[in-house]
C-alpha cells in the first residue's frame, strides 16, 4: 500500500512539474480575477428557518444570481462551493477556494433573532468583539456537528467556546485589510443603493473564513425572522437586488485591489503626465511626523511604478506588504495636498482609490493622523 501511494505521489509531482515547464495555453484564464462564491448551508443543513423560510435556499438563489452576473465579465472567473441543494462541509468549502487559488471568497447567509432585529452586516475573521457577534458565529459554525469526525477535522474546535476562536485569526491576518475593504464596499452598496439598515462591518470567528487563504467575507443579508425582511429576502426581486449590490461591491473591490485592469497599459504609448506643481510650502496644514499617500491598488502582481503604468500619475511608489504589492500615489505631510492628489487620481480613473496615513513608517488610520495635530 505504501509503495502504491508513493508511486501516485511521484506521478502527481511529475505532472505538476511538467505542467509548470509547459507553456500555459490558458494564460488568460489563469490571469483572471478568481471569485469563489459560497452559498451557506445546504442539503441536510437547512440553516435558519425563521419566518418559515429556508436560509439554504435563499443563500443559494442569491449566490447563483451573483455568479451569473459576474460570469458576464471576461476578467472574472467564478467558482462555486455548491450550485445545488447539497451538504458541503465547512472544511471542504475552504479547500475549494484554496485549490482555485482564489483572489476572493464570498459566503452568503441569512440572519435570525428572537426579536424584530433587521439589517445587513458583513463579517471578516477576527476575535468576537461582543456576545452578539459570538452568537452569530456560533450559529453558523454549529454545522460542524453534522460532519463526521469533526473533532479531528477542526482540531478540537468547539463552536460553543469563545476561547476556541482566539487562535483562528492568525492565518487570515495578512488578508484582513483587504477583507475589511470588501466588507465596507458591500455594506455601502446595501445601505446607499438598497436603503437597507446598516449593522456594519464586524469581526467574529467563522470557521469557513478561517479555512481560506485569501481575502474572505461572510455576508448576513438580513433577518428571516423580521416580518419585512423575511419576505423580501425570500422574493425573487429581493434576491436579485441583494445579488446586484454584492456584484457591484466585488467589482469595485477587484478594480481597487487587482491590477488586471492595468495588464495592457505597458503596451500603450505613455500617457502625458499632468501634475499639480503647487509647492508644499504653499500648503499650511502640514502634519509633523505624518505621511499621507493615495493607495491606487494592491496585487500579487509586481508592476513597475512608472507613470505609463498608472495612467500618467507620478510619483507612484511600490511597497510590499505581506504577499501583496501596494501602489501609492504621492507622499506628503499636507492633508490638503493629498486631497488634491486624490482628486487627480480619481480623475484618471482610480475611482476606488483611498487615502492612507503613516507615522514613523507604521500605518495608522487617517482619523488618527488628523487627530495627532491637536494632541
Amino acid at each position: 500500500m505504501k509503495t502504491n501511494s508513493i508511486k501516485v505521489l511521484v506521478l502527481l509531482l511529475t505532472g505538476i512539474l511538467i505542467s509548470a515547464s509547459t507553456p500555459n495555453k490558458n494564460y488568460t484564464e489563469k490571469s483572471k480575477f478568481v471569485v469563489v462564491l459560497d452559498a451557506g448551508h445546504g442539503g441536510k443543513d437547512p440553516g435558519n428557518r425563521g419566518g418559515g423560510f429556508q436560509e439554504k435556499d435563499i443563500a443559494l438563489n442569491i449566490i447563483l444570481k451573483i455568479g451569473a452576473e459576474l460570469e458576464k465579465d471576461n476578467n472574472i472567473k467564478v467558482v462555486y462551493t455548491r450550485d445545488s441543494d447539497v451538504f458541503i462541509p465547512l472544511e471542504k468549502r475552504g479547500k475549494i477556494a484554496n485549490d482555485a487559488k482564489a483572489d476572493l471568497f464570498v459566503s452568503v447567509h441569512c440572519n435570525a433573532h428572537n426579536s424584530q432585529a433587521s439589517g445587513t452586516e458583513t463579517f471578516v475573521l477576527g476575535i468576537h468583539r461582543n456576545s452578539t457577534n459570538f452568537e452569530v458565529a456560533k450559529r453558523e459554525n454549529s454545522v460542524i456537528f453534522l460532519e463526521e469526525n469533526y473533532e479531528v477535522t477542526y482540531d478540537g474546535f468547539d463552536p460553543n467556546s469563545p476561547e476556541s476562536s482566539i487562535g483562528m485569526t492568525i492565518m487570515q491576518e495578512e488578508y484582513l485589510d483587504q477583507s475589511i475593504l470588501l466588507a465596507d464596499f458591500v455594506q455601502k452598496k446595501f445601505t446607499h443603493d438598497l436603503k437597507r439598515t446598516n449593522r456594519g462591518v464586524k469581526q467574529a470567528g467563522f470557521i469557513v473564513l478561517h479555512q481560506t487563504y485569501m481575502p474572505s467575507v461572510l455576508i448576513e443579508t438580513g433577518f428571516l425572522t423580521n416580518k419585512e425582511e423575511g419576505p423580501y429576502l425570500n422574493s425573487s426581486n429581493g434576491q436579485s437586488k441583494m445579488a446586484d449590490a454584492i456584484v457591484d461591491a466585488i467589482k469595485d473591490y477587484s478594480h481597487s485591489i487587482n491590477l488586471g485592469v492595468l495588464d495592457n497599459l505597458e503596451k500603450n504609448a505613455p500617457v502625458a503626465v499632468t501634475t499639480q506643481e503647487k509647492k508644499i510650502e504653499e500648503f499650511k496644514d502640514s502634519y509633523e511626523g505624518i505621511t499621507f499617500k493615495v493607495q491606487l491598488a494592491a496585487s500579487s502582481k509586481k508592476l513597475e511604478p512608472k507613470s505609463s503604468n498608472f495612467k500618467g500619475l507620478t510619483p507612484v511608489f511600490r511597497e510590499k506588504e505581506g504577499k501583496l504589492y501596494k501602489y501609492y500615489f504621492g507622499a506628503t505631510s499636507s492633508y490638503s495636498q493629498i486631497q488634491n492628489l486624490h482628486e487627480q487620481a480619481k480623475t484618471k480613473g482610480y475611482k476606488t482609490s483611498y487615502l492612507v496615513a503613516f507615522k514613523d513608517g507604521d500605518k495608522i488610520t487617517v482619523n488618527d493622523a488628523l487627530k495627532s495635530q491637536a494632541e
